[in-house]
């Protein structure tokens, strides 16, 4: 059951909804685990435990004991000391296939109202006092369940699972009419944002339609309708709470640093006496049945046609699962997939992929792919079906099958490098199966895998078998459906469900204590950096590493200083950093680039090169009894790239196409118009690390090459490596990197752009946008420190807008309904960055939240209460249980050590300040580096829709196209059109900063000598 996403070069657009524990299916080769059956014992309280599984030696297993309680809650508890902390996860089994026609979206919508408070819990403080306690939290709706879950220091256990139970059992007194359409406004923002307003967002809802009958619960997409949304009430709303979120219709799975019987206490006191919920029997539903091929198309504001083409298939569970998996990697994942042979390669399709996603009542196979502008999607469909067909004449070979294989073992071990991943998995197969203990069965399913068993489901499921055949068309024109439409919705034979939603009571438990008293959390934990080592090669290259032996894999990351920057002094050749890294993902002067994956594939290895702003990254993740042979394809992919020119041609191409798609999204327009706003026309900043198309155009693969061996050298870059291998076996696998030969390479200074003299607005029309963009803010002066200015700008504006409790948040989101989110922060490196607000709003709302942003700055300026400060000395301060825990995690602390040359020990000076902080050292900070009078405000929208209103916010208003080009004199004050437009407000600004920008870079000549200096005598 993978599942990849659309990534249209490198902007998701996902297509279908993905039941959270799809990527929890893939598993290891390991022997079974030892599983101790218990006769059911009762404790005090009346849990009965049911079930203990523990480990033997290094198997691959998650230990767990099962409760059973009187109220039917099952929980389930998994030890973990690696870490000081805890996951909570409460996974209801009812998602939106507990809906009928006319009420979608309630299961996503009561997501939404089960964070609005309850009896014991105020308004808006279940986010506050998990954030409070340096927790993180969140919730998820997808077809079958809903979770709520938070990861938190372990000495605030209590406090997580009184809340849990809060909302559990005391919920409805609480739910208003006045949260109830803040919710829905919000909810309608989340669609308008994640389906309306982004590319291919509406092709799941489209093949949902198509493929299931009328009135089947899959039909419809999570998020809902918003004609049921408006027709919903709260009794509506409390009735589905009553229905489906009893105990005995959820499973409590709690993992971490914890002792199992303290859990068992603290629930059996929590939950025991919430009174059981009405039954729920299982939902089973027949598989779609297609008498032919059903042809549906939509319009939508995108650059390229998409063809997607739809099988039904099994569901979750199903034996023949892990085959269809399978045979949708040999299809359409990867460089050695047909789709890419016969598409991708061939420059036919922008992208072309195929995956296999399941549910609890249904799977789907699915192909989607996106042609090059003038290519049909009636000869698509031809080329989809010949791939078919060659996939049959072929046959799954033994190779094909092993590589699966491998990548699903990786997959599955890495998935257990956090609590919270175990957690999940034990947690859904809990939900969907009874048994929280699936990894050997699923080992037993996997290993049974063979060429012959993905032949059959090929046979069985796709040849000759009918699909859904959806065309997605630019509203631009120019592309026709592979067939004109010939399948309408009929609702013939439907029945409305009975889900018993009549006579249902609302009983409160009644307790032996009291529940408005929040439990008070115990000492804080002493939390461990990571143990590391350190040394340095003599070309330059510094590497540093920390032992983790908790999974058996290792992460590296490899970081080569430059990416973007390096165009600064030829921006000419804008883009050149990114495709350069492009092309070390292609082949070796030893493998061909489908050689390549193939050998990564066998060993369930990765090697990624991206290019960024400040750097280039090569980002490694090995199994690491597999460490020797990925460490021989990382210095062919970094040493011996091959360069080819067909390699070159298809990614320029791609390249090319992307930029131009880039007009056609609304975040990123606005993205490209802030960045050339904030940058001024002098800095390589004010253009997209793709480049743009003149830039790319003129773009050779001499120019990559000639890029590579001037800019990827050592004695530039650190590398980190993460995980189960010690010192000594790193850095002789490591080796080969002292062979790497060191370059000459000047860092570009950095320009300060020029801010501008007074706030404007500066509006870019997108027909069509379903929500407005808007980003509010200017280049601030600071650059990257982790004990000093910045450090302290970024705790001033956490309660600004860095959490979901921020006072821009809570106004925007909460309070107005304007948006699904809204945030500021500061953002900088070695060179200065900008401060930013934003948000994706409600058209009708463009400028009464351009009202609000200002004024939730402006007023930061005044200061903030003593309840403020105590809020963000605690939730930034016990965070820290939080930040190591993962591979990943500790690769980028690491990494950050070495980027800036800090002691390990700079989080406890971090600790200091923050403990010593004070509301006037917000406020200091707040009134110097927010000037509420020199920002940019960005908004990008529907004109008709967004742009009444604006002028009338006291600001100057400014029409630009999304080149940046002043296209219209707007009603506002006059101003001289060359004041006003990026360009010439660079140019205006440009002699009163020459001068300072000499002199930093003469102080910065003169920090790096000295630094080179201290790093010569280091060495």
């Amino acid at each position: 059951m993978t599942r990849n996403h659309l990534l249209l070069l490198g902007l998701g657009a996902s297509l279908t909804l993905q039941p959270a524990f799809a990527q929890q299916k893939k598993t290891s080769t390991t022997p079974k685990p030892t599983t101790v059956a218990k006769a059911p014992s009762a404790t005090s309280g009346g849990a009965r435990l049911v079930e203990k599984v523990t480990r033997k030696g290094n198997e691959l297993v998650i230990p767990y004991e099962k409760y059973v309680l009187p109220n039917g809650l099952t929980l389930i508890v998994t030890e973990d000391h690696s870490d000081p902390l805890v996951h909570v996860d409460v996974t209801y089994h009812v998602g939106s296939a507990r809906e009928q026609i006319g009420k979608s979206g309630f299961a996503h919508f009561f997501e939404h109202m089960m964070f609005q408070g309850s009896d014991h819990v105020g308004d808006e403080q279940h986010f506050k006092l998990v954030s409070a306690a340096g927790g993180t939290l969140n919730g998820s709706t997808n077809r079958d369940r809903t979770n709520y879950y938070e990861t938190i220091p372990n000495n605030q256990l209590e406090t997580a699972l009184w809340l849990e139970a809060d909302r559990m059992g005391f919920l409805l007194d609480a739910v208003t009419q006045q949260k109830f359409e803040v919710q829905r406004s919000t909810v309608k923002n989340e669609r308008g944002q994640n389906y309306d307003n982004r590319p291919y967002g509406l092709a799941s809802e489209n093949v949902a339609r198509t493929l299931y009958p009328y009135g089947h619960p899959y039909s419809w997409l999570t998020i809902g309708y918003l004609e049921d949304l408006d027709r919903s009430n709260v009794n509506d709303l409390k009735n589905f709470f009553l229905r489906w979120y009893g105990p005995n219709n959820a499973t409590l799975t709690v993992g971490g640093d914890v002792k199992p019987q303290q859990v068992v206490q603290l629930v059996e006191k929590y939950f025991g006496s919430i009174s059981k919920g009405p039954a729920v029997a299982a939902q089973k539903l027949p598989a779609p049945k297609l008498a032919q091929d059903r042809y549906v198309s939509y319009t939508d504001n995108v650059r390229f046609p998409m063809l997607q083409m739809v099988f039904p298939t099994v569901p979750s569970g199903h034996p023949d699962e892990f085959a269809l998996d399978a045979l949708a990697e040999i299809i359409g994942q990867g460089k050695n997939s047909l789709l890419y042979k016969n598409l991708t390669k061939t420059q036919q399709a922008v992208q072309a992929s195929a995956y296999n996603s399941t549910s609890e009542l249904a799977g789907e196979f699915t192909m989607v792919t996106l042609p090059f502008p003038g290519k049909g999607l009636d000869s698509l469909e031809i080329k989809l079906r010949r791939t078919l067909s060659e996939f049959e004449r072929t046959g799954a070979t033994a190779e094909q099958v092993a590589r699966f294989k491998a990548s699903t073992e990786s997959q599955m071990v890495n998935g257990l490098s956090s609590v919270s991943g175990k957690v999940s998995q034990l947690a859904a197969n809990q939900t969907y199966f009874g048994n929280p203990n699936r990894l050997p069965e699923e080992l037993k399913r996997l290993r049974a895998v063979t060429p012959a068993e993905v032949n059959r489901v090929y046979n069985q499921y796709i040849k000759g078998k009918h699909a859904v055949i959806l065309s997605v068309l630019p509203k631009t024109g120019g592309a026709a459906p592979a067939k004109a439409d010939n399948y309408t919705v009929s609702k013939e034979g439907y029945k409305a469900p009975d889900y018993g939603y009549e006579g249902l009571k609302y009983v409160k438990a009644t307790d032996t204590f009291d529940r408005a008293q929040q439990p008070k959390a115990t000492t804080n934990p002493v939390v461990q950096v990571p143990e590391l080592w350190q040394t340095s090669f003599p070309n330059g290259l510094r590497v540093m590493g920390s032992r983790n032996t908790e999974i058996p894999s290792v992460t590296m990351l490899l970081t080569i200083r430059g990416g973007h920057r390096l165009e600064q002094n030829m921006p000419n050749k804008a883009g050149i950093a990114s495709l350069t890294a492009a092309m070390l993902n292609e082949g070796t002067t030893k493998y061909t680039g489908e050689q390549f994956s193939s050998e990564l594939d066998k060993l369930g290895s990765s090697i990624r090169v991206s290019s960024g702003d400040d750097n280039t990254t090569v980002y490694v993740q090995s199994l690491s009894k597999n460490l020797p042979a990925t460490m021989k394809l990382l210095e062919e992919r970094l040493l011996h790239p091959r360069f080819d020119e067909a390699d070159f041609a298809r990614i320029k191409k791609q390249t090319l196409e992307g930029i131009a798609n880039q007009t056609t999204q609304p975040v990123v327009i606005a993205d490209k118009t802030y960045s050339r706003l904030i940058y001024g026309v002098n800095n390589i900043m004010n253009v997209p690390t793709s480049g743009t198309t003149a830039t790319v155009t003129g773009l050779t693969l001499d120019d990559v090459k000639q890029f590579y061996e001037q800019n990827y050298g050592p004695n530039i870059s650190y590398l980190v490596a993460v995980g189960d291998a010690d010192q000594n076996t790193l850095t002789n696998q490591l080796g080969f990197l002292k062979t790497w030969t060191q370059k000459s390479v000047t860092m570009p200074a950095g320009e300060v752009a020029p801010n501008p003299d007074k706030t404007r607005i500066y509006f870019v029309n997108k027909d069509g946008a379903a929500q407005s963009e808007i980003r509010v803010g200017y280049l601030s002066p600071l650059t990257y420190d982790a004990t000093g200015n910045y450090y302290r700008a970024y705790l001033a504006n956490y309660l600004l807008g860095g959490a979901f409790n921020s006072r821009i948040n809570l106004n925007l989101r909460e309070d107005k309904g304007y948006t699904y989110g809204a945030r500021s922060g500061f953002q900088s490196s070695r060179y200065v960055g900008p401060y930013t607000a934003q948000a994706g709003v409600r058209a009708d709302a463009t400028a009464a939240s351009v009202k609000e942003f200002m004024k939730e700055i402006q007023n930061y300026r005044n200061g903030i209460t003593d309840e403020e400060l105590q809020f963000l000395q605690a939730s930034v301060g016990q965070s820290d249980a939080l930040r190591y825990e993962t591979g990943q995690q500790k690769a980028f602390f690491l990494s950050r050590l070495l980027e800036y040359d800090l002691s390990k020990d700079y989080v406890k000076e971090q600790s200091e300040i923050l403990k010593n902080l004070k509301k006037e050292d917000v406020q200091a900070s707040a009134q110097k580096y927010l000037p509420t009078d020199n920002m940019y405000i960005v908004v990008v929208g529907d004109r008709a829709k967004a742009f009444p209103g604006l002028a009338e916010l006291g600001y100057e208003v400014v029409e630009l196209d999304t080149e940046g080009n002043r296209v219209a004199a707007a009603a506002a004050p006059a101003a001289a059109p060359a004041a006003v437009t990026p360009a010439a407000e660079a140019e205006k600004m440009k002699l009163k900063t020459k001068d300072a920008n000499g002199k930093k870079e003469k102080r910065k000549a003169k920090a790096d000598k000295q630094k080179d200096k201290a790093k010569d005598k280091a060495e």
